[in-house]
């Protein structure tokens, strides 16, 4: 059974900074892409960043040059720092792991349960 934990979500005002992490752990044979997307209020689910394992991103184009993903491949964690947060990043943020999981022969893929980050005054 492989489990994802967010954790770092929160309200901060706007202008300000939030580091959002995201550890996977259980029967894990190997790790693909890590990454994160998110979903407003009566809105889809939407990518916001994503990392290969050969280090190559994805990053949405309404949040370059303020958020970056990173990972830490010995600690099966991806990270996503959020600097000069708006309103509109108010969303719920998932995090996003293709894996292989012991016992199988193929890649999967995984959503963390969710983390809320609020951006208001």
């Amino acid at each position: 059974q492989v489990q994802l934990v967010e954790s770092g979500g929160g309200l901060v005002q706007p202008g300000g900074s939030l580091r959002l992490s995201c550890a996977a752990s259980g029967r894990i044979l190997s790790i693909g892409t890590m990454g994160w997307y998110r979903q407003a209020p009566g809105k889809e689910r939407e990518l916001v960043a994503t990392k290969t394992t050969g280090g190559s991103t994805n990053v949405a184009d309404s949040v370059k040059g303020r958020f970056t993903v990173s990972r830490d491949n010995a600690k099966n964690t991806v990270y996503l720092q959020m600097s000069s947060l708006k309103p509109e990043d108010t969303a719920v943020y998932y995090c996003h792991v293709r894996l292989l999981e012991s016992g199988r022969t193929y890649f999967t893929t995984n959503w963390g349960q969710g983390t809320q980050v609020t951006v208001s005054s």
